[in-house]
C-alpha cells in the first residue's frame, strides 16, 4: 500500500473491545454506520503522551449520542481507556490523531429503523501516525456551490457520519488544486470549509462566522478564548463573499489540521498571500497550549 505514512500499514485498531490489525479492523455491514451513516464521531490530536483537549472532545461525542437519541452508550471511562490502550498497542505517544467513532451498533436486519438495534453501540478507535495536514505555509480555498447544512435540516451539533454534502464540497476543492473549499449556509453567508472553521482578520480584529450552519469545532471554541484572552478583538457575525476576499487575513482551524493560514480565496489573494502577523500570534499561543494541556497517557497496565 501506498499510504501517506507507511508507519500505518501494520497499526492496531480498536474495534467494539478488540485491538485487532488493521486488516483484520471492520465492522458488520449491518452496523449502522454501513445502513446509514447512522453514528458520531471525534478527532483527537496526541502530543508528547498527551490526549489534547480529551474531555472536551469526550462531551461533543456524548452529547451527539443523546442528541441522536443512541441507546447502551459507553461511559467515558470505557472510551478513555479504549484509547488509552490503543495508543499502548501502537505505542503512539507523539505525531499522532485518532478518529474515534460512535455507532448506534448491529442491526437485527437491515433498515432505516433504530428498533432494529438492540446489541449496542459499536466503538471505534482507530489512531494513526498523522501530522498536522496542511502545509503549514498555508492552503488556496474555492467557493463550494455546494451549501452547509441549516439546522432545519440537519442541526451540524450534532457530529454525525452523514458528511456527503462535505466530502462533495471536497470533491471541488480537489478539482480545483486546492486544499478545501468554503461552504456557505443557505443565505450565502459564510459558514466553514469542508473539514475546518475559518476566522478572517480586518484592522487586527479577528471575525468568525455565527455557529449556526457550520459545527461549533472545539479548535475553534480554544482560538475565541485564546483571543479574549490575549486581547485580540473577536466577533461573531454574518460574513459575506466580499468581505471574505478583502480580510487581510484568514486561517482555518481544527484537530486535523489545528492553525492553517489561508493564502488565496477564488483566486484572490488574502491580504499579502502570506500567513499574517495575528494569525502567526495566535498560533504561537495555540502551539505553546499543545506543549502543556491535555490528559497525560497513564502506563500501560
Amino acid at each position: 500500500m501506498n499510504l501517506p505514512d507507511s508507519r500505518n500499514e501494520h497499526i492496531q485498531v480498536y474495534v467494539n473491545g478488540r485491538i485487532v490489525p488493521r486488516s483484520e479492523a471492520k465492522v458488520s455491514v449491518f452496523d449502522s454506520v454501513v445502513q446509514g451513516g447512522d453514528a458520531v464521531w471525534e478527532g483527537l490530536r496526541i502530543y508528547d503522551h498527551r490526549v489534547f483537549m480529551l474531555e472536551e472532545h469526550l462531551q461533543r461525542l456524548m452529547d451527539s449520542a443523546h442528541a441522536m437519541d443512541f441507546a447502551n452508550i459507553p461511559d467515558r471511562e470505557e472510551i478513555r481507556q479504549a484509547i488509552f490502550n490503543t495508543l499502548h498497542a501502537n505505542k503512539m505517544y507523539d505525531e499522532a490523531h485518532i478518529r474515534l467513532t460512535l455507532t448506534r451498533g448491529e442491526k437485527l436486519t437491515s433498515g432505516m429503523s433504530p428498533e432494529f438495534n438492540t446489541l449496542g453501540c459499536s466503538l471505534i478507535v482507530l489512531a494513526e501516525w498523522k501530522k498536522p495536514v496542511y502545509d503549514r505555509k498555508g492552503i488556496s480555498l474555492i467557493t463550494s456551490a455546494i451549501r452547509r447544512n441549516p439546522p432545519q435540516c440537519v442541526d451540524s451539533k450534532i457530529h454525525h457520519n452523514n458528511l456527503i454534502n462535505n466530502i462533495l464540497a471536497k470533491i471541488e476543492a480537489n478539482l480545483a488544486g486546492v486544499g478545501d473549499a468554503v461552504m456557505l449556509d443557505v443565505d450565502g453567508f459564510v459558514s466553514e470549509t469542508n473539514a475546518t472553521n475559518i476566522f478572517f482578520v480586518r484592522r487586527g480584529e479577528v471575525y468568525t462566522p455565527f455557529a449556526d450552519s457550520c459545527l461549533p469545532g472545539i479548535t475553534r471554541a480554544k482560538v475565541i478564548e485564546l483571543c479574549r484572552e490575549q486581547s485580540i478583538g473577536i466577533h461573531e457575525k454574518r460574513i459575506s463573499i466580499s468581505e471574505m476576499y478583502t480580510s487581510d487575513e484568514c486561517f482555518v482551524t481544527g484537530t486535523m489540521g489545528e492553525l492553517t493560514p489561508v493564502l488565496s480565496i477564488d483566486g484572490r489573494q488574502i491580504g499579502d498571500g502570506t500567513s499574517g502577523r495575528v494569525t502567526e500570534e495566535i498560533r504561537n499561543h495555540y502551539r505553546k497550549l499543545t506543549e502543556t494541556e491535555g490528559v497525560r497517557i497513564p502506563p500501560a497496565s
